[in-house]
Parts: structure tokens; sequence; C-alpha cells
């Protein structure tokens, strides 16, 4: 099964800030299986994640998610990770098999792990997506376990032209990836760095302008700021799209060959990214 579709920024701003936002007036017991699970703050500022005691899991970030009912099992959901800019925590699963011990399973890794979604009887986990990029979609129940169901693309919104391209509606460069026309000029500009380039605008707003009118900004990688920073800029007269990261050159890394680029889109360039 192959699924399609378009990442908007607000999806990866819901995932810097809403963990930060759910650890308020979270409850530090939860009641479960004839037991306790609890989550606790230590010294250090971490957290631990218990069963009567028994340490499950640790971490910055750990708060309680909700319990469902699958097909008649109790599962309790977790967020642990590390935080971060644009980093989702991953999910923590707890369960109890009937007449068994108390297991956990963690699916997910820090920094884009996708939040659960429930049916009867079993969890998806449905990725998101950078542009670019494909993912498995995953599903989780507690006879079968981690499964892989699916994978999904990055697909710009259908039919949308240069002409549908609104400044004043951009909050974030993935805004401008969801168009037709733009992600094609994208991905015929970086090739088989568009994903890298994508990655390295994840932690981002909306664009400046320079005195022509030429849309740009910054960004970078999750975690990791400082390292691997992207920049764009898009002309939307001559409907012309500039990329450049950090690299280990004497200049960054730029697409197309940064000697091509209009002296004003470089100054940019410049004044955004550090090399």
């Amino acid at each position: 099964m192959r699924w399609a579709i378009s990442l908007l920024a607000a999806g990866l701003t819901f995932a810097a800030t809403a963990f930060a936002v759910a650890q308020e007036d979270q409850p530090s017991s939860i009641p479960f299986a004839g037991g306790t699970l609890s989550i606790k703050e230590t010294a250090d500022l971490d957290k631990i994640l218990a069963f009567d005691g028994k340490e499950l899991a640790r971490n910055y970030v750990v708060y309680y998610d909700r319990t469902v009912d699958l097909d008649g099992t109790k599962v309790a959901l977790f967020a642990v990770g590390d935080g971060g800019n644009a980093c989702g925590p991953a999910t923590v699963i707890v369960w109890k098999p009937e007449g068994g011990e108390l297991k956990t399973e963690t699916v997910g890794e820090d920094c884009g792990a996708p939040p659960a979604a429930a049916t009867e009887d079993g969890l998806y986990f449905v990725p998101y997506l950078r542009p670019g990029s494909t993912a498995d979609v995953q599903s989780w129940s507690p006879e079968e376990g981690l499964r892989v169901v699916g994978e999904m693309r990055f697909t710009p919104q259908p039919d949308t032209k240069w002409a549908d391209i609104d400044p004043a509606k951009i909050t974030h460069p993935y805004d401008l990836f969801a168009n037709g026309d733009f992600y094609d000029a994208a991905k015929k500009v970086l090739g088989d760095k568009l994903e890298d380039v994508a990655l390295a605008l994840s932690v981002s707003g909306g664009p400046d302008k320079t005195a022509s009118g030429v849309l740009y900004g910054s960004g970078c990688i999750p975690h990791a700021c400082g390292g691997g920073d992207g920049f764009f800029a898009f002309d939307q007269k001559t409907k012309a799209v500039y990329f450049a990261q950090q690299g280990d050159g004497a200049e960054p890394d730029a697409w197309p060959a940064l000697d091509t680029w209009p002296a004003e889109i470089r100054e940019a360039m410049k004044k955004s990214i550090q090399q």
C-alpha cells in the first residue's frame, strides 16, 4: 500500500511545542492493571516512568497521553523523548496481557516520531513527512506487536501552480514545498539533496523579503542548529529557486552554483547562515 500526503508546517510546529504544554497539569500517578504507573522528576530534571516503583523509561520529556481499550486489553500510552526544536517524542506503550507480566514497547525514534491513532483493536503510527521523504506507516496490537502496513511519501497539493503562491500566507518554508510548481523546481535544482536541504529548513519561520521582493529564509536541523543550517530564496518574477546549506568548504554548498546567484540573494544568504 502506498499513500501520498502533503505536510503542513503546522504539523511540525505542533510537534515542537505540544509535549512541552502537555507536561503541565500532568497526573503524577495513574491506576493501571492492578497497580500504579507514576511519573517522577529527578534532581537532574529528567523524569522516570515507573510501574509500582519499577522503572520503565526515563528521559527529559515524559508525559501521560491516554489509556485506550484495544479489543479488551487496556493499553496506556506515554510520550518520552529528549525535547528540542521541532522534535516529537517517541511513544511508550504499556500493557499487561491476561495472566501475564506488565510489558512495554517503544515506537518511533526521537525527533519526528508520530503520535498514535487508536482504533478498536490497534494503534496506527502515521509519520510526519518532510519534502522529499518517504516513511513507513506502522500498526501495533497486543497480539501482533509492531508491523509495517504501508508507505507514505511527501506529495505537494494537487494542481497547484506558481500563481497560487501568496507570500502573505507563507509561515514556514514547507508551505512553499506544498506548491506543485515550486516542488518540481526544487527537485530539479536539488536532485538527491532535496531531503537533506528540507531537513535543514525544519526549524524555521516565515520568510523575509529582499529590496526587490525576493522571498528568502533560513532554518536548521532539529537538535543541531548552528551546524548544517539551510537557506532558501524564491523569485516570483523569474520563478527561480535557490538553496544553500552549511558544509565543509569555505562557502556554503549551493544549488544552483553560487556564482550564478544574483548579488542580492547571495547577500541575503550570507546574512542568514554563517559558514
